[in-house]
């Protein structure tokens, strides 16, 4: 007779009377590691019966990384609550040594900057348990602050809904039942602030006598400048969220002596960081209870939360600040173009996502207005059907374009405000707004040139081609920043920019500078009344000479890394896929998937690639690798031109060096890699045994 009895991985297996198991138990942990060892990090091993799908689902059992459920009921310390906590002499509610009040803060500070990251309220913030009742509190400075942190969470989600470039990974809304918004003004809990202020700063005027007084005196001042911080942080939140550009302005002036006096107090708080209580890490203090809200959870693998330790909630709150000096001097920019500019620099630099926030409510809506774009279409390719002198029936189908270009502009400062990852399939959706932007504003312009009754010339579907362009070169460039390409995809993906893209944006930049001076040339004629050939007065400069030039560089960089790679391919040095297992022209076709619904530029196709590849692989290994190291050597000389990208020129010179070695016929012993150390798009070409 067989019995069901729980197994030690919560399972089940029969087990007779006897107490024998009728199954037979293999260890296969040394079997499992002898299969794996030539697997390397980040590899997986495809099976019909585990796919991709099942290797993401899998949690693995008893590790408390993968099973949350380890740390929920199983530690030694008993979950007690406010009250339970308050009845035992755990939480002291009045009389709190400095030490003690010190720890709570920085706990609660180093839980608030784990919300940020995406995790839970619940797991976080509302660990503390003093937050629970922060009424209950008579020991003053911890009832306000306790109360301040209800009143910055508010403010923080008013920030991040209000900009609306989260996503689930980022930021957690929900309060698990938690009201956020106590009774109490943004003004009033400034002054609450405030007032615990001068108490503490009355009590460290007092000169101490003896030791133990002078370690009290650095414990308030250390305290102090806590709450100062907290009350500056509040304040400027309380600032950037703001929506009337006008008020906006006035308080984003006022807000740069907010974020320097915020960032000495952090300075404070770094060096007094070990005075408070748990700061070692060794033991958790009385107060932060990591499963008290666990019932709050809902019915899935809870997530696993490990709290920032309180050195790194420094880093990150001091680096928020410096960020927001940006979204300071980003305040009153009309430009699109210079908006555009700002903000994907910004985002390029890995800000955290309130700070992201902050400078979409300060930029974006200005950026992305309809003057704007009327400034920025003029300046790019100077439609006549924008100047004043324009007929109204010219400025009214531009003014139609106008309003129709508004959102994908948007979308593109929007952009911008997400985390990195999902940029990419932000840009994929935006490229089919972009595709029906080129045929609205293709459409314009024939109905500007009628109404003007000139011929029509493609002034604002040369700007429309031209972001198109761009995001198509942010979309393949993400791929590199995100790992997405394999080695031996890489040729291809450089290809695509260098046959495709980037000589498309310097046709556009050159065309839209052609047009610029026609417009000027006429213009001119205009005023004179007569038709004269254009003089150097009347010539104007190309403002997109120094945008080209760049562009230039980078076209012989990908240039470069397609013959390079083809060599190292045709050579053997980098690792393809067995051909058995390989479908080239299926991932080609995935990888430009995006791009087939664009009418301009025309998507290339596999057989155009294959043909210059095969092109280029007839002349030989060793006339590829010199054919790269020019392309590299024209690239370096043009960043030096342009006075640009310092870690691009260095890449260009070392891969110059590499290649020409390579060309003498010197092979390495093992395959290259490729380091994207300094540029996350154009790596340095390595040999291993160098």
């Amino acid at each position: 007779m067989d019995t069901d009895i729980e197994g030690p991985n919560s399972g089940v297996y029969k087990k007779n009377v006897q107490g024998k198991s009728p199954h037979k138990w293999v260890d296969i942990t040394d079997i499992f590691q002898e299969s794996v060892k030539d697997l390397n990090l980040g590899e997986l091993l495809y099976d019909d019966m585990f796919g991709l799908l099942e290797a993401m689902s899998a949690i693995e059992m008893m590790d408390p990384k993968m099973d949350a459920g380890m740390l929920c009921n199983r530690g030694a310390r008993k979950v007690t609550s406010f009250e339970q906590a308050v009845n035992d002499g755990l939480l002291p509610l009045t009389n709190l040594p400095q030490s003690t009040l010190l720890g709570i803060i920085d706990g609660t500070l180093a839980r608030l900057v784990s919300w940020l990251e995406g995790h839970s309220l619940a797991q976080t913030v509302f660990t503390c348990l003093y937050l629970h009742r922060p009424y209950a509190c008579q020991d003053h400075a911890l009832r306000v602050f306790c109360l301040a942190v209800y009143k910055l969470l508010d403010v923080i989600k008013d920030l991040l809904h209000k900009a609306f470039v989260y996503e689930e990974e980022d930021f957690q809304p929900m309060q698990y039942g938690f009201l956020l918004k106590p009774d109490i003004s943004e003004q009033r809990m400034i002054g609450m602030l405030r007032e615990v202020e001068e108490e503490l700063h009355r009590k460290s005027r007092n000169k101490p006598t003896d030791v133990e007084c002078k370690k009290i005196g650095v414990e308030t001042q250390a305290v102090f400048a806590r709450i100062k911080f907290v009350r500056i942080f509040l304040q400027v939140l309380n600032t950037l969220r703001k929506e009337e550009q006008q008020q906006q302005q006035t308080s984003l002036t006022d807000c740069q002596r907010l974020i320097q006096n915020a960032l000495e107090m952090l300075q404070i708080i770094k060096e007094t960081v070990s005075l408070g209580d748990g700061s070692d890490g060794n033991e958790e203090m009385a107060c932060f209870e990591p499963s008290i809200n666990q019932r709050l959870l809902p019915p899935t693998f809870p997530r696993y939360t490990k709290i920032k330790k309180r050195e790194e909630a420094i880093v990150h709150f001091t680096e928020m600040m410096e960020r927001f000096k940006v979204v300071c001097k980003a305040q009153g920019i009309t430009s699109f173009h210079q908006s555009l500019d700002i903000f994907s620099e910004f985002s390029q630099s890995g800000p955290c996502l309130v700070a992201r926030c902050a400078l979409q409510l300060a930029g974006r809506n200005a950026g992305a207005s309809r003057d704007a774009l009327r400034e920025a279409i003029k300046s790019f390719s100077g439609p006549p059907a924008l100047s004043g002198r324009a007929i109204p029936a010219a400025r009214q189908h531009a003014d139609t374009f106008l309003a129709r270009a508004a959102r994908p502009a948007a979308l593109l400062l929007q952009l911008s405000g997400h985390n990195r990852a999902r940029q990419r399939d932000k840009l994929a959706v935006l490229l089919d707004e972009l595709a029906q932007l080129q045929d609205e504003a293709e459409r314009a312009d024939n109905n500007c040139a009628s109404a003007l009754n000139v011929l029509p010339k493609p002034y604002m579907a040369t700007w429309a081609l031209y972001h198109t362009l761009r995001a198509q070169s942010l979309y393949l460039l993400a791929g590199f920043e995100l790992e997405l390409y394999a080695e031996h995809e890489y040729y291809y993906i450089y290809w695509y920019l260098y046959e495709c893209i980037y000589s498309w944006l310097i046709s556009t930049l050159s065309k839209a500078d052609s047009l610029l001076q026609e417009n000027a040339v006429n213009q001119a004629n205009t005023g004179k009344g007569r038709r004269s050939k254009p003089t150097k007065a009347t010539r104007k400069p190309r403002p997109h000479a120094k945008d080209a030039l760049r562009l230039q560089a980078l076209q012989q960089l990908c240039g470069g890394y397609f013959k390079a790679l083809l060599g190292l391919l045709r050579e053997g040095l980098l690792q393809a896929p067995l051909p058995g297992f390989d479908r080239e022209r299926v991932r080609f076709e995935h990888r430009f998937l995006a791009f087939s619904r664009l009418p301009a530029p025309p998507p290339a196709i596999y057989k155009q690639f294959r043909s210059a590849a095969q092109h280029e692989a007839s002349h030989g290994s060793a006339e590829l690798f010199l054919a790269a190291g020019r392309h590299f050597g024209q690239a370096g000389q043009l960043l030096a031109a342009g006075g640009g990208d310092v870690p691009l020129a260095r890449a260009a010179k070392t891969n110059l060096v590499l290649l020409r070695v390579l060309a003498t016929g010197h092979r390495p012993k093992d395959r290259p890699f490729f380091c994207f150390k300094d540029s996350k798009h154009f790596p340095v070409i390595k040999l291993t045994d160098s």
